[in-house]
């Protein structure tokens, strides 16, 4: 990895203090002033000082990750910082007012600049964040990434969007018109499941809701969030590159963008966004970051699932914003009573193999009780496995969770059912989708859940007793007559 570029541009008291804090920091810091003492200052206290004007494409030096402006006089910063954006383009740029800066400086240095920040104290926190943390170097390829972007970004969920899904898009689009780049949160399919509902409409998210996106037509690059492969449980087809990826799942083939993050390690895409936009220094809207606060509760199930030291600091930023009487609100929706049928037939229909169930709970009427289900079976006793699946316009849904066992869920439903469909997921929660059109449909319905069990609950069994288990299956099971049938 190359070392870290810093250029200092102007003359006065806070130039002087992030050039000498900076000093002897990894890479190297250089200054440009038009002050001759201010230089010869600079020079004797050891920092590579050049005399010359800050506003001087010329005098700059080839390359630069980061760009403080911190001269003295207002309208020579507000200059430089513009001068600087265009010599610099993918540089995090800060700019420090002056003492006496009026409103409109303040105000242009602002438009231009990534941070404004009042103090050189700031300014040399910023520093060392942005160029010598982890998640100052995600954040500078990001916004680089971004700034790159000619015409608007399509930042897309993946289908029937989640609350991490949604929370992640809104927040990548605030990213990104930060940097004067216009975006669209886009979804396809339904936001169905109750408190999803109340998420959009209490908190009045902008998300635009598309049958496909036609990206040549609309957009001038795609981003994914919460999910990593386009065409795949998407309204994309599979030939769009994305330019950024964004994703705490594991990569089931590996992940293709121009900026890819993908941190299975991580409880929530939401989290990731959090430490973007804290990164940044931005003030996100009050709505945003509840969503970004109620997505990682979601995706953690209350931190129980999953949960790392990264969520819990991101909660800890969130909270500074986020408003709790809506998130009351958004928690407490009414249910509608086709859930509760859905959640019915899971218990009715459930197949149980040692310690793994699952259910076919036949046409449904909300595809979004499906996790519901796999949660309440999973809270059976002697259940670790859940499986419960359905069928909708034409497609099979799998939904799936874990406990206290060693399966790795997606590993296991993408042996299970990748061939036939697309599947995948964490070690703990995963999911599926098959077209019903290559089954074999009967026209009985009760012959057609026949047809799904032989092809979902079958080949879920049969890969988890092909796998090293604790209480492994024997050579005589039939998970048909097995308990619970």
């Amino acid at each position: 990895m190359l070392p870290v570029q810093r250029l200092v541009l102007g003359s006065g008291e806070a130039a002087t203090d992030v050039a000498e804090a900076t000093r002897d920091s990894p890479g190297e810091t250089r200054v440009r002033s038009a002050d001759a003492g201010h230089v010869e200052t600079l020079r004797e206290g050891g920092v590579n000082a050049t005399l010359a004007a800050p506003t001087d494409p010329d005098a700059y030096p080839d390359h630069a990750d980061l760009v403080v402006v911190a001269d003295s006089d207002g309208e020579t910063a507000v200059a430089a910082a513009t001068t600087a954006r265009r010599a610099f383009p993918d540089a995090a740029l800060v700019a420090v007012p002056p003492a006496a800066a009026s409103a409109a400086v303040c105000e242009q240095l602002a438009a231009t600049a990534d941070r404004v920040a009042d103090c050189w104290t700031a300014v040399a926190d910023r520093i060392r964040e942005v160029t010598q943390t982890d998640r100052g170097r995600r954040l500078r390829r990001l916004l680089a990434t971004l700034r790159s972007v000619s015409g608007p970004l399509a930042v897309v969920t993946h289908d029937n969007p989640d609350p991490d899904a949604i929370a992640a898009a809104l927040a990548l689009v605030t990213l990104a018109e930060r940097v004067g780049v216009e975006a669209e949160a886009c979804y396809a399919g339904r936001i169905a499941h109750q408190e999803n509902r109340a998420l959009v409409n209490l908190l009045e998210l902008d998300l635009r809701e598309v049958a496909e996106i036609d990206v040549a037509a609309e957009y001038g690059a795609v981003a994914l969030v919460d999910h990593a492969v386009p065409g795949v449980n998407d309204s994309l087809t599979p030939s769009v590159e994305p330019v950024v990826v964004i994703d705490h799942h594991p990569p089931g083939d590996g992940v293709d963008a121009a900026f890819a993050d993908v941190r299975p390690e991580i409880g929530a895409t939401a989290t990731m966004l959090t430490e973007y936009v804290e990164t940044m220094g931005v003030d996100i809207d009050t709505n945003v970051a509840t969503a970004l606060l109620y997505g990682i509760r979601v995706d953690t199930q209350d931190f129980v699932r999953g949960a790392t030291g990264a969520d819990f600091d991101a909660t800890a930023t969130l909270l500074q914003w986020a408003d709790p009487s809506l998130l009351d609100r958004v928690e407490s929706p009414s249910v509608a009573g086709s859930v509760f049928g859905v959640l019915a037939a899971a218990i009715r229909n459930r197949v149980v193999v040692d310690d793994t169930a699952t259910s076919c709970v036949g046409e449904l009427p909300d595809r979004d009780a499906l996790p519901q289900a796999a949660e309440k079976l999973l809270s059976l006793s002697g259940i670790c496995v859940a499986v419960v699946y359905g069928y909708t316009d034409g497609t099979v849904y799998v939904s799936a969770r874990a406990r206290g066992t060693d399966v790795d869920l997606g590993e296991t439903l993408r042996d299970a059912l990748g061939s036939v469909g697309s599947a995948g997921g964490h070690a703990d929660m995963a999911g599926a989708q098959l077209d019903l059109g290559i089954l074999q449909q009967p026209d009985d319905p009760d012959q057609l859940q026949t047809v799904l069990e032989e092809v979902v609950s079958d080949r879920v069994f049969e890969t988890l007793s092909q796998n090293s288990r604790p209480q492994p299956f024997g050579d005589n099971w039939s998970p048909h007559t097995a308990d619970g049938r």
